[in-house]
């Protein structure tokens, strides 16, 4: 991929976590009036949805510029900005495993979502970890995967009407978006570093 293609995919990306996150926002209004009653319907809605979408949202709106080098080059950005986007990720993840089980789409959406949530914590808590001890590769590629969970937010929002212009009913889609709004994100840039990493190999041979 050249640098030309990687800006491009960036940009995009960056323009989708961004809107996405924008849009979320208004899941904190007061009374939750923009909820659908699918998701309204959460038995512990109030108020762990407000902390899932604030977290979230803030997590999306900030973690595609952490992997810009211009961000990474001003270590003080770089730092503050991680911490916001790490809290985010583990309001937003905490929240989250909450709320997974009282979803209304079911057993099957709830073990989806709230693996989800665990690996998102995780992901996010070793990438913090390594950070913190200076091993700053490890760090990178933790946060890559905590991210790629992030974007889930996005690939979500994506599936959903896909599915129903496939004639598949709101609630079939969201059930399956439990698991391929972040299964597939994980796969894919697991493959992509372990790619780098190879062609790293073969370049310093």
């Amino acid at each position: 991929m050249n640098r030309t293609t990687q800006a491009a995919a960036w940009g995009l990306a960056a323009f989708l976590s961004v809107g996405v996150a924008i849009f979320s926002y208004r899941l904190l209004a007061p009374g939750m009036p923009f909820v659908s009653p699918d998701i309204a319907g959460n038995l512990f809605a109030r108020p762990w949805l407000v902390l899932h979408a604030g977290g979230a949202a803030t997590a999306l709106l900030v973690g595609m510029f952490q992997f810009l080098p211009a961000v990474r080059r001003v270590a003080t950005l770089h730092r503050w900005l991680g911490r916001t986007y790490a809290t985010g990720c583990l309001v937003g993840g905490a929240a989250g495993l909450v709320m997974a089980f009282g979803t209304t789409a079911g057993p099957f959406a709830g073990l989806g979502f709230g693996l989800l949530a665990v690996c998102w914590i995780y992901a996010t808590t070793q990438a913090w970890r390594f950070a913190r001890a200076g091993r700053f590769d490890e760090h990178r590629r933790w946060m890559i995967r905590s991210f790629a969970m992030t974007f889930g937010a996005v690939t979500l929002r994506l599936y959903l009407p896909m599915g129903q212009a496939l004639g598949m009913s709101f609630m079939e889609i969201y059930r399956l978006t439990a698991w391929i709004s972040w299964i597939p994100n994980l796969v894919l840039v697991e493959l992509w570093m372990r790619r780098r990493a190879l062609l790293a190999g073969v370049a310093s041979a």
